[in-house]
């Protein structure tokens, strides 16, 4: 497990180059700094990009950070948020004159995909409402939220091995369940 004071040395030693530090900054954060980037974007694709632009600013930028009593993951939230932010107001395009419009084809889903769409979101709900509570708050904190096996075990107060056997089981259950 990576502690605040190792995060801080990872990033004091980035600032001065070092490139095994910096991939081991990524290890030990790329995870939950992609969960932020998902969460603003709501597009995996975006949240992917955003990411590797906010370790390119991280790299760029470590020397400002000051261990100043504030969390260090307080810091790289902030550029990860910020950055995430940027991308999600650069979205908004300049209005286009009605006759560029008409040869502009949609990218989004067909009725039919969205309705399969839909109706496996209602499938998936329901299968996951057969879980137990914290179980299927474990999940969706797992594969939704991007939350590592470390961070749930601490936030459901149980050890590792269990939280992944939480997962695991949990799994199988809802691939059973899909799968009616």
């Amino acid at each position: 497990m990576t502690t605040r004071s190792d995060i801080e040395d990872l990033i004091a030693r980035t600032s001065l180059g070092d490139r095994e530090a910096f991939s081991k900054l990524y290890d030990a954060t790329s995870a939950k700094l992609f969960g932020i980037c998902l969460r603003v974007l709501k597009n995996r694709s975006e949240a992917e990009d955003a990411l590797q632009d906010v370790f390119v600013r991280i790299w760029q930028k470590s020397g400002s950070y000051a261990a100043n009593g504030y969390s260090p993951m307080t810091w790289l939230i902030t550029v990860t948020r910020n950055l995430a932010i940027d991308r999600l107001r650069t979205r908004k395009v300049a209005p286009a004159d009605i006759d560029d419009l008409s040869s502009i084809r949609d990218s989004g889903p067909s009725p039919e995909a969205a309705a399969v769409a839909a109706s496996e979101r209602q499938q998936l709900g329901a299968c996951l409402e057969e879980l137990d509570c914290s179980r299927a708050e474990a999940v969706k904190g797992a594969y939704l939220e991007g939350f590592s096996y470390k961070e749930l075990a601490a936030q459901h107060g149980v050890p590792l091995n269990t939280m992944r056997t939480w997962l695991r089981r949990s799994l199988l259950t809802l691939r059973e369940c899909l799968s009616r």
